[in-house]
């Protein structure tokens, strides 16, 4: 069987289309991961994190404790 002769101008057509097939799945993966960036980014809103109990260290004991809204240090 003869050796495959490809001319440089198909071939440089191929890689073209390769490369394009390439560029498209990546820029495809990029906006998935933003997409899923974006998502976790909305989880950590500020005003959803003001539900969230604060921790804050006993300064008697060293111990960290939940302080929930309207409670203080006792001193």
């Amino acid at each position: 069987m003869p050796p495959l002769v490809i001319s440089p101008l198909v071939r440089l057509a191929l890689g073209a289309v390769g490369t394009g097939v390439v560029l498209r799945w990546v820029v495809k993966e990029v906006r998935r991961i933003n997409a899923e960036l974006d998502q976790v980014k909305a989880g950590s809103d500020p005003a959803v994190r003001q539900d969230f109990p604060t921790l804050r260290r006993d300064p008697r004991t060293g111990e960290w404790r939940v302080m929930r809204e309207g409670e203080r240090h006792s001193h």
